[in-house]
């Protein structure tokens, strides 16, 4: 393992900002819906682009797999499958609660979680002393921005449904039952970076056999995304028929491309997350999750704004907003400074 929090940073980084805008080209698609849209984007995105990616930098790919034991594959597998049902009821959470609470609460929990279990389950004879202290205080602090960035979001959100005069607020049986949805969603949302925590062992067995630690990872991600894939192309197939729109993809036009440049923004965010890990040491699959979790809501929250979605927005709102960066800023250095031995 090749130790340099620097560049394990940087990669985390730039990791945040790919994931931050893949699903920025959907609004620019126009002739498809939704389930045309993420059909195309989880075939590429979880199946061409994993493989792809572990046959070029992963010599002896099906060896590696052959070597390991059933348990070794199912665990990656299934914690996989477990974040592609997450991902179904993000959508379904942010439809009946709206982006600023479904993220606070999603975002919220998958970020804390995802970055502790690996480190306690995995490491927690290492976590000790002034590290210890300094990573606690950089999840807590996180928290802290997840909440006041979702809180400035809700008050964005309610100001332009009463400017037009609309409002998809449920019923309060309703609402409960819709936050205990994003909670159960906020869950299973870190399974992914469990699957590829917990996936270790694929990533061990391909150096065994000679591959480089930093292209290790790459043979993960195949069998945690496979995991993933199932559950969402089975919710696109259910929509397409439900609306009929298998007929979308008779013209596909410039759609099919938006669609694809999301798989490649996403899954190229995932690859250099796997290499930082690499980078980061031996906290690299829970500290830098925390910080691929940060970088990842600044830039989608700055993107926000930079194609106006926060123009008319209040100024308690917007004063939220910024406490919320702020916070995420502090997190990033502290995260950071206790990852470094």
């Amino acid at each position: 393992m090749t130790y340099n929090p620097l560049y394990g940073v940087t990669l985390v980084m730039v990791a945040g900002l790919m994931a931050g805008n893949c699903m920025l080209p959907m609004k620019f698609a126009r002739s498809w819906r939704w389930e045309n849209v993420w059909l195309v984007f989880s075939v590429v995105s979880l199946m061409i682009l994993p493989w792809a990616l572990a046959i070029v930098l992963v010599n002896h790919l099906l060896d590696v797999y052959l070597a390991l034991q059933l348990r070794q594959l199912a665990i990656p597998l299934l914690l996989g499958a477990g974040w592609g049902v997450a991902q179904i009821l993000f959508g379904i959470s942010v439809n009946r609660l709206g982006m600023g609470v479904a993220y606070a609460i999603i975002v919220g929990l998958g970020a804390v979680l995802g970055t502790l279990v690996p480190l306690l389950v995995q490491h927690h004879a290492a976590v000790t002393g002034h590290a210890a202290y300094v990573i606690f205080s950089g999840v807590v602090i996180m928290v802290g921005g997840v909440f006041f960035t979702g809180w400035g979001g809700k008050i964005r959100e309610d100001s332009s449904n009463s400017a037009a005069g609309t409002s998809n607020r449920p019923s309060r049986q309703g609402y409960a039952a819709a936050v205990l949805l994003a909670i159960i969603c906020g869950l299973m949302a870190p399974m992914l970076n469990y699957s590829f925590a917990f996936g270790q062992d694929i990533a061990k067995e391909a150096v065994r056999m000679g591959v480089p630690a930093l292209h290790a990872g790459y043979a993960v991600w195949p069998v945690a995304l496979a995991g993933g894939f199932i559950p969402n192309i089975a919710y696109c197939l259910y929509l397409l028929s439900k609306n009929g729109t298998w007929k979308s993809f008779r013209s596909p036009g410039p759609d099919f491309g938006w669609s694809s440049l999301m798989a490649v923004l996403w899954m190229g965010s995932m690859a250099l997350y796997g290499m930082s890990a690499s980078y980061l040491g031996v906290f690299g699959t829970s500290v830098g999750w925390g910080l691929f979790q940060i970088f990842m809501i600044m830039t989608a929250t700055l993107s926000g704004v930079l194609t106006g979605e926060w123009k008319r927005a209040p100024r308690r709102g917007i004063g939220l907003l910024g406490v919320g960066l702020s916070c995420l800023t502090v997190a990033t250095v502290l995260l950071a400074l206790g990852n470094i031995r």
